[in-house]
């Protein structure tokens, strides 16, 4: 679960730094922590039902749905309402991938463990 939040917040950091000279993108971000409690809660938020295939699809159970995601407001807004700081981006981004490599090293060991029990070792 968390893995896969880390995932997608690195796909909204990424998509910030790609629109840093988009005249009025808005950088958008999520409250991980927040995000991640209501997943482990089990309280999924409500997403809507495709019925038909040109809908807009909601989002997959243990996802970032449109509620979550939150625009983040500029130290030092631009003329052209642009409210990406690259500066901040990246530190956002770098630390991401710092606590996704975590999750990652986490889950391995966690998996690591379980294969050795089963084994006998």
């Amino acid at each position: 679960m968390a893995l896969s939040l880390r995932a997608q917040r690195a796909e909204l950091l990424a998509s910030n730094l790609a629109n840093a000279d988009t005249p009025g993108y808005k950088a958008k971000d999520i409250d991980f922590d927040a995000v991640l409690k209501r997943e482990q809660q089990g309280e999924s938020a409500v997403t809507p039902t495709v019925t038909n295939p040109a809908h807009i699809g909601g989002a997959a159970p243990g996802g970032i749905t449109a509620t979550d995601v939150k625009y983040r407001i500029p130290n030092q807004p631009s003329l052209d309402g642009n409210t990406v700081d690259p500066h901040l981006e990246k530190a956002a981004f770098a630390e991401n991938a710092v606590r996704y490599e975590t999750t990652l090293t986490l889950l391995d060991q966690r998996i690591r463990g379980l294969m050795t029990a089963l084994r006998g070792e």
